[in-house]
């Protein structure tokens, strides 16, 4: 999937493993936050995010429900339900790919609404850009490609996305580096700058 630091739909779908990323890193979504983006996601994401019973809950993962709780209460990450025909979709696509109902329902959910799907686990991925419009796909290294492209994120905000990221056991430091390169050239690239 061809990344355009240009442009990025600001509500976005998001599935389990894309709320934890985004919200991994304060300076992260208090950016995305402040650019206008908004968070939503299905039920099926709120209880695998904060209801789901866990052999082991580790201690990022009860800071990263916090965040959750907090966003909700502030009236962030609107919970959607799903509709009869957004169930049967589920179904549909169950039988395709090996995924989590939340990931299922975020992308039936997505398609029947034309909104934006926002993951991180590859195989989500694979099946929202078989079955969602051209630009209905991104992850939360786009979302970061975006912000540092438009400046809604310093250079020197980097450091502090990856690090506060780290901190809670997310997966994405090598993503961010190369979206932050990627933003650096298409910077340069609509100024002129040839690389």
């Amino acid at each position: 999937m061809a990344i355009d630091p240009r442009s990025f739909n600001k509500v976005s779908l998001t599935d389990t493993c894309s709320v934890w990323n985004v919200l991994s890193s304060d300076r992260l979504y208090r950016s995305a936050s402040a650019a206008g983006c908004v968070f939503c996601c299905t039920a099926f994401v709120n209880y695998e995010c904060l209801l789901k019973p866990r052999k082991r809950l580790y201690s990022h993962d009860v800071e990263l429900q916090k965040r959750l709780i907090a966003a909700r209460q502030a009236g962030k990450f609107q919970l959607f339900s799903l509709e009869i025909e957004d169930l049967q979709e589920v179904e549909i696509l169950e039988r395709r790919k090996k995924l989590g109902k939340g990931e299922l329902s975020s992308i039936a959910f997505a398609k029947r609404t034309r909104q934006a799907f926002l993951t991180d686990d590859k195989n989500a991925l694979r099946l929202a850009l078989e079955v969602l419009p051209v630009g209905h796909v991104q992850t939360t290294p786009d979302l970061f490609c975006w912000l540092i492209f438009e400046q809604l994120l310093g250079d020197s905000d980097k450091q502090v996305v990856i690090s506060e990221h780290e901190s809670l056991n997310g997966p994405l430091k090598d993503q961010f580096e190369a979206s932050y390169s990627l933003a650096l050239q298409y910077r340069l690239a609509s100024k002129g700058v040839p690389n």
